[in-house]
């Protein structure tokens, strides 16, 4: 999920919400993002917080913010619901070629 947030908050414009069944996969969730945005040509994080326990990982990237959580922790925190008057932007995966991401 892509919410447009700038108009409520101004500091950043977008936050992206993802969720993942295990810690692990919160993670790798996390690193594929850094790397697609590195090799998209944008700058590597300003600041990632909760890589230690991957439960809610938070990449700040100046203009967007993700936000890689646990399942669980999607639920109990309701982001989603927290920003629903916000503009949820249209979203679509860029395929690549395999070994891509």
């Amino acid at each position: 999920m892509v919410l447009g947030v700038g108009k409520s908050l101004g500091i950043v414009d977008a936050f992206v919400i993802t969720s993942a069944a295990s810690s692990r996969q919160v993670r790798t969730i996390a690193e594929a993002v850094e790397e697609r945005v590195k090799a998209m040509g944008g700058e590597g994080p300003i600041s990632v917080e909760g890589l230690s326990d991957a439960r809610w990982v938070l990449m700040d990237f100046g203009a967007f913010v993700v936000h890689a959580m646990l399942e669980e922790a999607r639920d109990f925190y309701q982001l989603d619901g927290l920003w629903s008057d916000s503009e949820n932007w249209e979203w679509s995966p860029v395929i690549t070629t395999a070994g891509g991401l």
